[in-house]
């Protein structure tokens, strides 16, 4: 009897930690393997800087807040305004002034009549001056007044701080400056017009002028010799050297490089090559906060609760951990090498809960998607070990009684 009962109670046993305890395996997943670490590449430009599209992370940076001379990336600031204050369909009358322009040019003549759209055309892929210059004028009257406008446009809707424009086209004037990171700003705000999109990214058009009748050539090279490249313009002068703004998209990523003063036509081609080729192998888009998640933050002496409506997505190294910080007014940032980036807003404030129903302000996507699970685990281990010792319990006052009855 006495055997019966403790092989009993090794069955017990055995079933309670075999069957009910939570298994190794069920509960604890091997680590991902780590990927290889990307090294960013070795640029020859003055300054570059390469950035998710969608949220504006930084993810390279050489000399990027560096003040240089733009040359024709200028006419992205021009396309994107005329897109979004005139229709396709308005009629542009070139001046006289437009039509001796200096530098690049698609040859219109003065008093010829084109529709707005068709002339977008002209300026963004072959990078007419005098499309610019055209385009300003019928705008605001003149390529002075419109160059406020392009100031005015670029610090109030799109946040650049270093960035001064003297006229539309890009044409070399020592007050005519931007940096790289201004100019992935700006990009990322334009590619962000689908028509803008479609201008920048059409390789060839028929071009039937009053006196020029050809086709339309993209000079944007990278439209042909890179996969996934969708845009956006390059611009080259003697003062500025080459300079080149490209967006490119794989994976579900779209990433855009700036390259500024590059000693040549190739170089700039190169390195805008490289960075896209670093961008795409080391960084990936990972889910930072699940839709959802509630987070409760500290504003001054009162807590304020966040909710995310949705998943909040961003662009981070395939081999870090992404660690995010929700800040007071929902703003959630990212930490990275640049520094705490935006990367989104929660829109849904939420009424207030316990701290048990809430997840603390600052959070990495790993511990976020385990925090849970580890309290949840421990919790059941220790009712599992204090059913167990109530088992053990039973089965000793059994064995006990038995005896008791044998004798």
């Amino acid at each position: 009897m006495r055997k019966k009962s403790w092989g009993l109670l090794a069955l017990a046993a055995g079933l309670l930690l075999g069957g009910f305890l939570p298994r190794a395996d069920a509960e604890t997943t091997e680590p991902a393997g780590t990927p290889p670490a990307v090294e960013e590449p070795e640029v020859v430009s003055e300054a570059a800087t390469l950035i998710d599209s969608e949220t504006g992370t930084v993810l390279y940076a050489k000399n990027a807040d560096e003040q240089l001379y733009p040359a024709s990336i200028t006419k992205i600031v021009t396309g994107i305004i005329a897109l979004e204050n005139t229709k396709p369909d308005e009629i542009v009358t070139v001046s006289k002034e437009a039509r001796n322009e200096d530098g690049t040019r698609i040859y219109l003549e003065e008093g010829e009549q084109l529709p707005m759209g068709k002339l977008l055309y002209g300026m963004l892929m072959n990078s007419g001056n005098d499309a610019a210059t055209a385009v300003a004028e019928h705008i605001d009257g003149s390529k002075e007044k419109f160059a406020e406008r392009m100031n005015q446009f670029v610090q109030d809707k799109i946040g650049t701080t270093s960035t001064h424009f003297v006229n539309p086209s890009g044409l070399p004037d020592p007050a005519q400056v931007t940096t790289a990171a201004d100019m992935a700003k700006i990009a990322s705000y334009a590619m962000k017009n689908e028509t803008f999109r479609k201008i920048v990214s059409t390789k060839t058009m028929p071009w039937d002028g009053q006196v020029w009748k050809s086709e339309l050539v993209n000079h944007n090279r990278m439209l042909w010799d890179y996969e996934g490249a969708n845009g956006v313009k390059n611009g080259y002068t003697t003062e500025a050297g080459n300079t080149l703004v490209t967006s490119a998209v794989r994976d579900g990523m779209e990433l855009i490089v700036v390259v500024l003063q590059a000693p040549g036509n190739q170089q700039a081609y190169d390195d805008t090559r490289k960075l896209l080729d670093y961008g795409f192998a080391a960084f990936a888009k990972q889910t930072v906060i699940s839709a959802g998640q509630t987070f409760e933050v500290q504003d001054g002496a009162e807590p304020v609760q966040w909710q995310a409506d949705q998943a909040l997505t961003a662009v981070v190294r395939k081999d870090e951990t992404p660690e995010a910080t929700v800040r007071p007014d929902g703003q959630v940032t990212l930490r990275t090498k640049f520094g705490d980036q935006p990367i989104g807003r929660l829109t849904a404030k939420v009424e207030q809960k316990t701290a048990k129903d809430v997840h603390a302000s600052s959070v990495g996507s790993q511990l976020d998607s385990t925090s849970d699970s580890g309290g949840s685990t421990m919790q059941k281990v220790v009712w599992y070990v204090w059913l167990f010792q109530l088992l053990l319990f039973a089965l000793w006052f059994r064995l006990k009684l038995k005896r008791r009855r044998r004798y």
